[in-house]
């Protein structure tokens, strides 16, 4: 009985650390939207200070510092639980990946800083912080089955090869929308559907070619998703792990669409484009949450991945 109690505190703790994650995803997500990037100039304080005058884009910027040390905080106990707490290997790995990935999410938060927004460095703190936050949802998700011994057994590759494949897609659809960000191409197409009022863009321009392969990125996640989807909803109609999770991908995968849509009609409104950022997060999370659920409980049927299966069982 105690040992399922700490095993319970455990999964609600790890659950806390990927609430405050994602609250840092949106922190973050409203630094490049009200362009406050450069706001504090220096790092790691701001302007020599601990606590500068939250005004204008100090406010989101230094806020978003202030989140991402909190999280960093929280991630070091969690690390420290996992490790101590924990009988199985693969769990005390993912804990100090997660501290890892924190500290060089700092650094990199700081090289942004201080080398003026290079668009490379730009780039890969956003894409890190999303698979962060990616990670530690998949550690929650962990610490919840920890204490069970039996489990619906299920053996399906093309939930396993389209699950993957979602993650995939997702995973470079990210990168394509951080960069496109990042190096201003945001509106470099102003309508939509439609690309300067025709179906394929003029791409002589470097930030419209950006812009519209992002489209096409999300054309192809849509297409590939939605597979994925529909065939969950079929195959595994008495599952309701497996129905539920690809329900809340198909809720995602449309808030998302609606979401990038309202993102150009609105001119990258703040709101809307922090949102898109913070949802395509969320994205990727339910979607390696799917993937996990597609490996984890096929031990009696399968050794085609027996190293992800003995890591996860």
């Amino acid at each position: 009985m105690v040992e399922r109690d700490r095993a319970r505190w455990l999964h609600r703790y790890s659950i806390f650390v990927a609430v405050a994650c994602f609250i840092l995803v949106i922190a973050g997500g409203l630094v490049t939207s009200t362009g406050s990037g450069l706001a504090v100039p220096d790092w790691p304080l701001s302007y020599g200070r601990f606590f500068p005058p939250m005004e204008g884009g100090v406010f989101y910027e230094h806020g978003h510092r202030l989140v991402a040390a909190s999280v960093g905080f929280l991630t070091a106990i969690l690390a420290f639980w996992l490790w101590f707490g924990q009988e199985k290997r693969f769990m005390k790995v993912l804990g100090v990946v997660a501290l890892g990935m924190v500290i060089s999410q700092a650094v990199l938060g700081g090289l942004t800083v201080l080398y003026k927004l290079p668009v490379p460095v730009s780039v890969g703190h956003a894409l890190m912080g999303q698979v962060f936050f990616s990670l530690l949802t998949v550690i929650a998700a962990l610490t919840k089955n920890s204490d069970r011994h039996h489990c619906p057994l299920f053996y399906d590759q093309w939930l396993r090869f389209l699950s993957l494949t979602s993650v995939g897609v997702v995973v470079v659809q990210l990168f394509l929308g951080a960069l496109m960000r990042h190096a201003g191409a945001g509106l470099a197409i102003p309508d939509f559907p439609l690309a300067f009022g025709q179906v394929i863009p003029p791409l002589h321009d470097s930030l419209v070619r950006l812009h519209f392969s992002h489209r096409i990125g999300a054309m192809i996640v849509s297409c590939v998703l939605g597979a994925t989807i529909l065939y969950g909803l079929r195959r595994f109609r008495g599952d309701s792990s497996i129905r539920g999770a690809v329900l809340r991908l198909a809720v995602l995968l449309c808030v998302q669409v609606i979401l990038g849509a309202c993102t150009i009609w609105s001119a990258k409104a703040t709101v809307m484009a922090t949102a898109h950022v913070a949802v395509g997060a969320l994205i990727l999370a339910q979607s390696i949450v799917l993937t996990l659920s597609a490996f984890r409980d096929a031990r009696s049927q399968s050794q085609a991945f027996p190293l992800t299966l003995q890591a996860v069982s």
